[in-house]
């Protein structure tokens, strides 16, 4: 088993879908969790929900689009908890949209949420890792940003930045002894899949070799690899949770 006991881990987008997934699976693991989304009751009932299995966990507010918000987030966190050892970026948004529709507002959203947001929280709780000479950050990407979706073109590009980002920080971070990898996940059960056309949900299923969706907690159990110290030795890596629907090199 990948015990976590001690630790204490940030998750961004946790409210629901595969950030949820993931902070059920580190409390379950043994740390405390922080679990940060704009979408604050939903946040909350995760944390509870955490909570009443005896597990360590709070929800504090975060808008991983604004640097106040993710500055406030981070002073709250500290009060909280003496250091952050796991942060695990999983917010992020999308929709199915041709690019020669997509207005620049439409652009900027995808960008801030899945690329600004990540690069913003991993540099808020960088510091004190770097102090302490440990840390593991874990993105979450996805296979977009390996190999392209169709009528996803600015967030292929935005998650394709996750993954050259985390290679980056990788290689910086490693003198000390910080971790950053990368998952990719395919087309997974979450609330934003459930809005995507089921026309596209099936298609998905079908270019997928397990013919079916993933769950967030396969997702979870990715994030969980590279969080534990079974993953010591594992940086700047990109791994797809996607049934092999896409197999990158």
């Amino acid at each position: 088993m990948m015990r976590l006991d001690g630790k204490t881990a940030v998750v961004t987008g946790a409210a629901s879908g595969i950030g949820r997934a993931t902070a059920q699976g580190l409390a379950e693991a043994g740390a405390h969790v922080l679990l940060g989304d704009i979408a604050t009751d939903a946040g909350e009932q995760a944390a509870a929900a955490i909570r009443s299995e005896g597990r360590g966990a709070d929800f504090l507010r975060l808008d991983v689009t604004n640097l106040e918000s993710i500055e406030a987030f981070k002073r709250e966190t500290y009060a909280r908890r003496k250091n952050v050892d796991i942060v695990v970026n999983v917010a992020g948004w999308g929709k199915i949209e041709p690019f020669v529709k997509n207005t620049p507002e439409f652009w900027r959203k995808v960008i801030d949420l899945n690329l600004f947001g990540p690069i913003a929280v991993s540099r808020a709780f960088l510091d004190q890792m770097i102090e302490r000479g440990t840390g593991k950050i874990i993105n979450v990407a996805s296979d977009a940003g390996r190999v392209g979706s169709l009528g996803e073109t600015v967030y292929s590009g935005a998650k394709g930045g996750v993954i050259a980002f985390t290679k980056g920080l990788a290689r910086e971070a490693a003198r000390y002894n910080i971790n950053v990898n990368c998952i990719c996940p395919g087309p997974t059960e979450t609330p934003l899949l459930s809005a995507v056309p089921e026309k596209f949900q099936e298609a998905f299923v079908r270019v997928t070799p397990f013919r079916r969706l993933a769950k967030p907690s396969e997702i979870a159990d990715a994030v969980l690899f590279f969080a534990s110290a079974r993953a010591d030795f594992v940086t700047g890596q990109v791994l797809s949770v996607s049934g092999g629907m896409t197999m990158a090199g």
